[in-house]
C-alpha cells in the first residue's frame, strides 16, 4: 500500500470514530413523537354514546346545529362549538377563572346533546335548540371573548356520560353551601339519577352578591293564591303558611297553606325564580295580606354550582375536578377531535 493511500484510509477511520458518537447523540436529542396524555388516552378509549340521529348520528365528527335565536326570531345554522361558546358567554362571566369556564363548557355541550337526544328538536320550528332560557340555556355571543374561546377550544368535544349515556347536565348559580337531589330541587319525576347527590359546595366567596347569600321575597296573598292555582292546587284563601317536609340538603320539599301541601320547586317557578331564588328556606310567614319568604342561595341547587366552581377554580382545581365533585361516578369522553 502506498503512503498516500495509507494516510487516506487512516483519516477515514479516524473521522468515522470521531463523528459517529456525535451523530448518535444528534439522533438521541431529536424530540420524540409526543404520546397522548393518559387522560386523553382514556377519553379516546371510552365507549361513547352515539350523536343524536337528528344531528347526523356519527361520532368522531363535530355536528352542526340549527339554533332558533329568540332575540332575532330566526333560525341560524352554526358549528356545535360556536353554539357552546355563546352558551358559556350567556351563562357565566367571561372574566371568571379559566377552569370554571371550562367546566361550564363541558356542561353546555352535554346539555344540548342530551336535549336533542330526548326531544329531537326545539319547540321553535325546525331548530334543534333555541336561545330561550325557558327551554334551554342562555346564549350571548357578544360576551364571548378570547378567554371563553380558549375554554371552549381546550375542552373541545368533551361531554359527561354515565353508563354510556349523556347525563342531565344541571347547573345553577349558588347552592347556598349544599347541593340538592333532583327530586328535591326540581321535583324531578323520573327518579333521582345516581350521579346527582347532595354534596358540600364552597359558595362562600366575597364576590357573591349579597342578595344571593341571603334574600327576602315578599308576595301578595293574591299572587300566592294565583300561583298555587297554576300548579293545580286551587285555593280560595289560607290563614297560615309554613315549610313542610325538607329534603337531604335542607331544602323545602313542600309548602303548606293551612292543610294543603304544594311542591316547593313548583311554587318557586310559579312565583318567579328570580324573586323566590331558591327553596333553601329559613322562614316562611304570613303578615296580613303579605307572604314573606327568607332563604339562601340562587337556583334549584341541582348539579354544578357556578359560584362553587368559581371558588374551586380559585383554589387550583381543574375543570374535571369540579365536574367530578358535583356529578358522581360520571365519565368525561371526547366526542370529536
Amino acid at each position: 500500500m502506498s503512503g498516500i493511500k495509507y494516510k487516506i484510509i487512516v483519516l477515514i477511520i479516524c473521522a468515522t470514530v470521531f463523528f459517529a458518537p456525535a451523530c448518535t447523540q444528534a439522533r438521541r436529542t431529536e424530540p420524540p413523537t409526543p404520546e397522548p396524555a393518559p387522560q386523553q388516552q382514556q377519553e379516546e378509549q371510552q365507549e361513547k354514546p352515539p350523536i343524536p340521529r337528528t344531528l347526523g348520528g356519527t361520532s368522531g365528527r363535530e355536528p352542526r346545529l340549527r339554533v332558533y335565536i329568540k332575540e332575532e326570531d330566526r333560525v341560524r345554522d352554526m358549528a356545535f362549538e360556536e353554539y357552546v361558546a355563546g352558551v358559556v358567554g350567556g351563562e357565566i362571566k367571561n372574566d371568571w377563572p379559566m377552569e370554571a369556564l371550562k367546566a361550564q363548557a363541558i356542561i353546555a355541550r352535554t346539555f344540548v346533546l342530551k336535549f336533542v337526544e330526548e326531544k329531537g328538536r326545539s319547540k321553535y320550528g325546525n331548530a334543534h335548540i333555541s336561545t330561550d332560557i325557558e327551554e334551554a340555556q342562555a346564549w350571548n355571543m357578544e360576551a364571548v371573548n378570547e378567554r371563553i374561546r380558549q375554554a371552549v377550544n381546550e375542552t373541545r368535544g368533551l361531554v359527561m356520560i354515565y353508563e354510556g349515556e349523556y347525563v342531565n347536565a344541571w347547573f345553577h348559580s349558588n347552592a347556598g353551601g349544599k347541593t340538592a337531589t333532583a327530586e328535591e330541587g326540581l321535583n324531578y319525576k323520573d327518579g333521582n339519577p345516581p350521579y346527582i347527590q347532595t354534596v358540600n359546595s364552597p359558595d362562600d366567596s366575597p364576590m357573591i352578591p349579597a342578595d344571593e347569600k341571603n334574600w327576602t321575597a315578599v308576595f301578595s296573598k293574591d299572587r300566592v293564591l294565583k300561583a298555587v292555582g297554576e300548579i293545580g292546587k286551587p285555593l280560595e284563601d289560607f290563614s297560615k303558611i309554613s315549610i313542610g317536609e325538607r329534603g337531604p340538603s335542607g331544602r323545602a320539599l313542600d309548602i303548606k297553606l293551612d292543610t294543603v301541601s304544594v311542591p316547593a320547586p313548583d311554587l318557586r317557578i310559579a312565583l318567579g325564580s328570580t324573586e323566590m331564588k331558591s327553596t333553601l328556606l329559613d322562614e316562611v310567614r304570613l303578615e296580613g295580606d303579605k307572604v314573606i319568604f327568607k332563604g339562601r342561595g340562587y337556583g334549584h341547587g341541582v348539579g354544578m354550582s357556578q359560584w362553587g366552581a368559581y371558588n374551586m377554580a380559585k383554589q387550583g382545581k381543574k375543570a374535571r375536578d369540579i365536574i367530578h365533585h358535583y356529578f358522581k361516578d360520571i365519565e368525561i369522553v371526547k366526542m370529536w377531535p
